[in-house]
């Protein structure tokens, strides 16, 4: 047997936790950010896959149309120019990253500022618990899943999370519930997956539209609705040159970015095959994804 990874520039999968913004205890966009401050992906990564995974960041990595690591350029800046205030500049100037933390799955620093960036939203810790100090109420809500898989990365969420007070419910649902809540949006927290293109179209709208928010049963599983969001979707259907499609799109990365709709989790830094060695494959493999059907098999 030999053993193999492959590259492509197509966007890896986005596999992240979705935080409903539909539901009052996630509607802020400074408690959501917070949360996604508080995933300790050092941690996981080496006692669950023994460091065998990277970092997602945003929703096109490792691809051209990833706007982590790029300053947004003249195009973006005009696409973004009427939601200037909603795009934090890190964003605008790529550098925001998911926080790295020590990897003791409890970084003081990291959880730190995500306890103040709860305090500008309002909350504070009281008799152990994250607290809205107006209304009174713990932030609380729950991570539903359905595989013991998604399971066991959730309460290792919980586990950091409990450090500052919040107290998530795990709720393991069999498929046909899980399907059914997804439908009509009946959940806080879930964990996703999000298969990407290497040229985004018509099901971004699907995915991110104010429209698809309130329409059941669409993939806006996060309820986002941002005027920032759905005016990139225009721009990059109306786009007709590379440029402007490729701006477009990164616009359209920095303005969900700038929401934390998600925690972004992990993904294969390659494409991991293992092959018997009387198989043959081309010398040269394509740039976007993988095609075992032209393989062959070899004779002695």
């Amino acid at each position: 047997f030999v053993k193999e990874g492959f590259s492509f520039e197509t966007p890896p999968p986005l596999n992240a936790f979705i935080l409903n913004a539909r539901r009052d205890a996630l509607a802020d966009v400074r408690v959501r950010q917070a949360l996604g401050q508080l995933f300790d992906f050092e941690w996981l990564n080496r006692n669950l896959f023994r460091g065998q995974y990277r970092r997602s960041a945003g929703y096109f990595g490792r691809s051209e149309l990833s706007s982590v690591g790029r300053p947004a350029d003249a195009i973006e800046r005009r696409l973004l120019a009427p939601f200037a205030a909603a795009i934090p500049e890190d964003v605008m100037e790529g550098r925001w990253r998911p926080p790295v933390s020590d990897g003791s799955g409890r970084d003081r620093a990291v959880m730190g500022a995500a306890v103040k960036r709860l305090e500008e939203a309002g909350y504070r810790i009281r008799d152990g618990r994250m607290t809205h100090s107006v209304s009174g109420k713990p932030l609380a809500f729950s991570i539903m899943v359905n595989s013991r898989e998604k399971e066991r990365i959730a309460l290792a969420f919980a586990d950091t999370l409990r450090l500052i007070g919040v107290f998530p419910a795990i709720r393991l649902v069999d498929t046909s519930e899980y399907w059914s809540r997804l439908k009509s949006f009946d959940y806080d927290v879930i964990v996703e997956t999000y298969f990407m293109s290497a040229s985004p179209g018509n099901e971004q709208e699907n995915r991110w539209s104010s429209a698809a928010a309130r329409r059941e049963a669409s993939l806006n599983y996060p309820g986002v609705a941002s005027p920032a969001v759905d005016a990139m979707i225009a721009a990059l259907l109306a786009a007709r040159e590379k440029e402007a499609y490729i701006a477009a799109v990164r616009a359209l990365d920095r303005a969900l970015i700038a929401g934390f709709y998600v925690i972004p989790l992990y993904h294969a830094p390659e494409r991991w095959v293992a092959r018997w060695v009387r198989i043959g494959r081309p010398a040269t493999l394509p740039r976007f994804d993988f095609t075992p059907d032209v393989w062959w098999r070899q004779t002695p």
